[in-house]
């Protein structure tokens, strides 16, 4: 009897410490501005991301401090690149590869190189860093990633950063307090309309530890939102306005410009 009631009073332990939710960091973050309105004189802009590390009352505060990674994807689309040669002095297009469902716009800020926060492993795991990124493309009949030296994968990603549309900063997240800290997300002229994804990972110690995610938008609004608004949903009226107005300019410029 004894050994019973010892036996259900272990169990019953156990499911009492194994019922209590185990204390853990979590992310809070908030962003200057979720959405983005595009004019004829919009130049770019710079968001601010704040973040800060919160934890419950049993929580403490690492010795080795965090790292912090916040990735910025804009929305997805399928692009080719192209490789040329000289063939007889004329510059031609020798082979192509076709990108499917990648980032048109890639931001990855972080406070320190990836390799200095995390081992090469779960870099690539979770996805971290430009060279970490998937980048399907389209082989043959199969769709898939490739090394990361592949020539039109490397191509690729140095196209993109001259157009300003891939970033990589590695100083670009600022600590204010061991757990509260800023980051800058650069959004260029160029940046693609759509939403963007916004994915904040938190390390410690070179191991993930909680990440949270957010979102913006990037809008036209003004005159070119309406044309674009017009084209869309009135081609044919959109198509008749446009050869009606070149008419009338061009009957204009004969008045203007005719000989007597």
């Amino acid at each position: 009897m004894m050994s019973r009631c010892r036996t259900a009073l272990t169990a019953l332990a156990f499911v009492l410490l194994t019922s209590v939710p185990v204390s853990a960091e979590r992310l809070v973050i908030s962003l200057s501005n979720h959405r983005v309105m595009v004019t004829s004189s919009f130049t770019g802009v710079d968001l601010v991301l704040f973040g800060s590390v919160e934890g419950d009352q049993a929580s403490v505060l690492r010795r080795g401090g965090y790292d912090v990674v916040v990735t910025v994807a804009g929305p997805r689309v399928t692009e080719r690149t192209r490789r040329k040669e000289r063939v007889f002095g004329i510059w031609v297009n020798a082979d192509a590869r076709t990108f499917i469902d990648v980032p048109s716009y890639l931001a990855v800020i972080s406070n320190k190189p990836p390799d200095a926060i995390a081992g090469a492993d779960t870099l690539r795991r979770q996805q971290v860093g430009l060279e970490n990124i998937l980048l399907p493309q389209r082989i043959g009949p199969d769709v898939a990633d490739t090394v990361r030296d592949d020539p039109f994968r490397q191509a690729f990603i140095r196209l993109k950063k001259e157009h300003g549309l891939y970033i990589e900063r590695t100083t670009g997240v600022t600590f204010f307090t061991p757990t509260l800290f800023r980051a800058d997300i650069p959004l260029p002229s160029t940046a693609p309309f759509g939403t963007y994804e916004i994915d904040v990972k938190l390390f410690a110690d070179g191991v993930l530890v909680t990440q949270s995610s957010s979102a913006l938008e990037v809008i036209k609004v003004g005159f070119e939102q309406f044309v674009a608004d017009a084209a869309r949903d009135y081609g044919f009226l959109y198509g008749l306005t446009l050869a009606m107005i070149a008419l009338l300019i061009g009957w204009f410029a004969s008045v203007v410009f005719r000989r007597d």
